[in-house]
């Protein structure tokens, strides 16, 4: 059974507590480390001796930003996956969180209950996403579209590919991919190819990492634009 270790950077001990103990509750988890500050954050980080495969953040920390937790995570550690939950709602700061790495944002008054439950969701491939949050993100790109006006999306930069490089995924990376565009889940595909969960997911992060994408919905989005899927129709 695949145990993700997780670590908890919250100020509040109260939140702190209850977050490290729905961890602590779970088979799937294993609490690596609760800390309260990001210099706190930073030096756990910086142990060679800890590992994370999760990083479940506040962002208003008394010596700094969360973002800056996630932001030093991710380049230590490339395959852990931030999740935030905090009092701050607005979308500049969802949106930061968002570009800086984040997975997932919660509003910490929509907390739910097992706060576990949803890091294995996010771990077998959900962006989770409270609804307040969600509603305020979409309101703001909606107010930057004139009615009747489709929004713009950048054509993402992707560099050209010489015969000898080959193609831009293998060919189990891109039977996965097909199988996540038909909208199968991990346990799932994991059976369809005889693999565990674990080797799913490696292929995925590949995936994600070769078409810089960072959910399944860009995947298959990106894959369509690169002709790397079939037309759907």
């Amino acid at each position: 059974m695949q145990v993700w270790r997780v670590l908890v950077v919250e100020d509040d001990t109260q939140m702190r507590e209850f977050f490290t103990a729905s961890v602590s509750r779970c088979a799937g988890l294993q609490l690596v480390g609760a800390v309260g500050s990001v210099a706190e954050a930073r030096a756990w980080l910086d142990d060679d001796a800890n590992m994370v495969d999760v990083l479940l953040t506040d962002l208003g920390l008394p010596d700094g930003s969360g973002l800056e937790v996630i932001r030093h995570a991710t380049r230590l550690h490339p395959r852990c996956e931030p999740l935030v939950i905090s009092l701050f709602g607005d979308e500049d700061n969802v949106l930061a969180s968002i570009e800086a790495g984040a997975l997932g944002y919660i509003h910490k008054d929509s907390a739910p209950d097992d706060i576990a439950q949803t890091i294995l969701e996010m771990k077998d491939g959900a962006s989770p996403i409270s609804p307040m949050i969600a509603r305020k993100v979409l309101a703001k790109y909606a107010s930057r579209v004139r009615p009747g006006e489709a929004l713009a999306v950048p054509e993402p930069v992707v560099p050209a590919r010489s015969a000898a490089e080959g193609p831009l995924l293998s060919p189990r990376e891109h039977e996965v991919l097909m199988l996540i565009a038909r909208g199968f889940s991990y346990a799932e595909i994991a059976r369809l190819q005889s693999v565990s969960v674990h080797t799913v997911q490696t292929h995925i992060k590949n995936l994600y990492s070769k078409l810089s994408v960072h959910s399944k919905n860009e995947a298959v989005f990106e894959a369509s634009r690169l002709g790397l899927l079939p037309p759907r129709g």
